[in-house]
């Protein structure tokens, strides 16, 4: 099979939702994020990248199969939780993309997939004109009692791609974690990267 990834915009996406929403549900039970989610409500959030003229998905398909994802839009199109830490900060909101989640499958790690997620959504960034892209992480203990041995953090890759780690700029997420019925509150700490225009 042909390894690929293409960049889709909200008015192409449709399609791809019930495979976008199957493979987060599947990633997003890993840690950190150990999210207790399931396909239906993965699609009504998808929802909103349908109703975001700027947003785009950077897709990972081996042939017909997608096997990763990566979503960006400008942060003047996302929610209250993410715009709210930047405003009294030095960012003007309509300057930055705010890039969501990537999701690949494990057996499809590390033949540089991240890098093209990135490369794709700063792309994106600079095709509108917007000079700072920025996401949010999870932050758990290092001590969670379901944190795997082998785990890893991201955060010298994302270092190494320009971006820096911001405590001062911060949010809270809710969803369940595996095993709860309910959303209990995650924070998340936003990491920025400036100056790609």
């Amino acid at each position: 099979m042909t390894l690929r990834v293409e960049a889709v915009g909200s008015a192409d996406l449709a399609p791809f939702i019930a495979d976008l929403a199957r493979l987060r549900s599947t990633v997003f039970r890993e840690f950190p994020y150990l999210y207790e989610g399931g396909p239906a409500y993965e699609e009504a959030y998808l929802r909103t990248y349908l109703d975001a003229p700027d947003a785009v998905v950077l897709l990972a398909r081996d042939g017909g199969r997608v096997v990763g994802a990566s979503s960006a839009l400008p942060l003047t199109q996302e929610t209250e939780e993410i715009r709210a830490p930047f405003a009294g900060s030095e960012f003007d909101e309509r300057d930055v993309l705010y890039l969501g989640e990537s999701v690949l499958l494990p057996e499809y790690r590390g033949r540089g997939l991240g890098h093209a997620f990135f490369d794709g959504r700063e792309a994106h960034a600079r095709s509108l004109g917007l000079g700072v892209t920025a996401f949010c992480a999870v932050q758990r203990p290092e001590d969670h009692p379901l944190r795997p041995q082998s785990y890893r953090p991201l955060h010298a890759f994302w270092a190494a791609r320009g971006y820096v780690e911001r405590p001062d700029l911060h949010t809270t997420l809710s969803w369940p974690d595996l095993g709860e019925a309910r959303d209990t509150p995650k924070p998340m700490r936003f990491w920025v990267r400036q100056n790609l225009t």
